[in-house]
């Protein structure tokens, strides 16, 4: 059995969960979100407790047992309270400010970035003088806000020399030397 599998969900008050014929939805008070079971997975929701079974020990059973009921748990958390990620941006002259579900980066290059931001990721910035501008994102689907917040990350990855760069809050940098002397 798997340890993730057979952990129990429990739902909080304010979220409900629904299963139609193997789709299933949560809405809560952030927002909706659906996922599809596929391949024999069920769902058995009693007294408030969901618990999530396979039809047999096959290694893909298996597998997507505990995946189903990560995705499950993730849509319950997120409908019911929201995830939220915290870039920080290293670097002499990096900025970010934001307008409506555009994000404005300044990161050391000839030109500004422009991100469009999903309808379901809010974003807020702030900047304090004397430290680091830190983006704030934060939605209901845990599974968008790592690849909104993966993007950004991706248009100045963390140097391992000064660490400059656009980081999580609280991501450890591997430093490197650099040239002896």
């Amino acid at each position: 059995m798997s340890r993730i599998g057979k952990a129990i969900i429990e739902i909080p008050a304010g979220v409900t969960v629904t299963n139609n014929n193997g789709i299933v939805t949560v809405k809560g008070p952030k927002g909706e979100l659906t996922q599809e079971l596929t391949d024999g997975i069920s769902i058995e929701e009693k007294d408030g407790v969901i618990t999530v079974s396979r039809p047999s020990d096959s290694k893909q059973h298996k597998a997507l047992h505990g995946l189903y009921r990560a995705l499950i748990n993730n849509m319950i958390v997120g409908a019911g309270t929201g995830f939220t990620k915290q870039l920080e941006l290293v670097g002499v002259g990096y900025r970010a400010s934001h307008s409506g579900q555009k994000l404005e980066l300044a990161l050391g290059f000839s030109h500004g970035i422009v991100v469009e931001l999903p309808k379901e990721v809010a974003v807020e910035t702030l900047t304090e003088k004397g430290k680091n501008p830190i983006i704030t994102l934060s939605s209901h689907d845990k599974q968008l806000l790592g690849m909104v917040a993966a993007k950004i990350r991706s248009f100045r990855k963390p140097e391992p020399y000064k660490g400059k760069g656009v980081k999580f809050v609280g991501e450890i940098i591997r430093r490197k030397a650099g040239k002896s002397a």
